[in-house]
């Protein structure tokens, strides 16, 4: 698959690597030869899918990393390029996320989702910017449907990847005459653990089933790496999966007020404890939460 990729023999960085949609595209980047670095917490998992990546063709390696660390990071980033050669491309793909009404959410929770999602994706750039300018390359924000859609229930995860699209849209025209091309990711709901998680939660599960189909529909990961990596060959300004994402902007408008409708039938309905705080969804959640200090 890799033979006319412009990926061969490149060094591609993924964030939060050790499962889900950053597993699958760290595999999709090393079947088409690529040499790819994997950072997250988990050192097991970590080191799995570095085995899965050399078995799909492509050099790997993995690194211990705090995305939020700015000095543990900028040391990976050296280690990468030594060990590696300099990034051509970066995929900030770490966050988390957890449910729960903002006034019941402890401050600590919102604060870490921000801090993971907004703050880590910068200090990701900041880190491997150096080397994207030197080889021209091309860094990819992960973000989601809720940058752009109301998210009840999500507020911290909402105001992130919403702060995180405006960070890569500046950033891209910050660096585009250094030749280095920067996109984002939108995602819907795909099958991860931090999804799965969320529909363990009556209050999570009723309020994406209520969403107009196929908004509610979760996708499964099987394909979201390989299109993923299409649209970091193409260097795209825009990767949307499902692909139908790319028209929600043109309803932007209508949007607060279908999902607060929407919100306030299933809210209405459901007593105090079904609206407990969910704490840090799936396993990447926990990870990050149990992280050394």
């Amino acid at each position: 698959m890799g033979g006319g990729s412009p990926l061969r023999g490149r060094t591609a960085v993924v964030t939060g690597a050790a499962r889900g949609v950053g597993e699958r595209v760290a595999l999709a980047l090393a079947r088409r030869g690529a040499r790819v670095a994997l950072l997250g917490h988990e050192e097991a998992e970590l080191a799995r899918v570095a085995a899965r990546c050399r078995e799909a063709g492509g050099a790997a390696h993995h690194w211990r990393a705090d995305v939020t660390d700015e000095r543990r990071m900028a040391a990976v980033a050296e280690e990468v390029e030594r060990r590696l050669g300099p990034a051509s491309v970066v995929v900030a793909n770490a966050g988390i996320a957890a449910g729960g009404p903002f006034d019941r959410t402890a401050p600590d929770t919102w604060r870490r989702i921000v801090e993971v999602n907004l703050i880590g994706s910068a200090v990701t750039a900041r880190v491997f910017l150096p080397a994207l300018s030197a080889t021209h390359g091309y860094y990819l924000q992960i973000s989601s449907l809720a940058a752009i859609t109301p998210s009840p229930m999500m507020t911290a995860y909402a105001a992130s990847k919403a702060g995180v699209e405006a960070f890569t849209h500046s950033l891209g025209a910050e660096v585009a005459h250094r030749g280095v091309a920067v996109g984002v990711a939108r995602l819907l709901w795909h099958d991860t653990g931090m999804i799965r998680a969320a529909d363990d939660h009556r209050v999570m599960r009723e309020l994406r089933h209520r969403l107009p189909w196929p908004a509610s529909r979760v996708h499964r990961l099987d394909r979201v790496g390989e299109r993923l990596a299409r649209g970091i060959e193409r260097r795209s300004a825009v990767v949307s999966l499902p692909p139908w994402l790319r028209l929600v902007p043109a309803a932007g408008p209508l949007l607060p007020a279908l999902v607060t409708l929407r919100a306030r039938r299933v809210l209405s309905r459901l007593d105090e404890d079904a609206l407990a705080p969910t704490g840090f969804l799936g396993p990447g959640g926990i990870a990050d939460r149990t992280r050394p200090r």
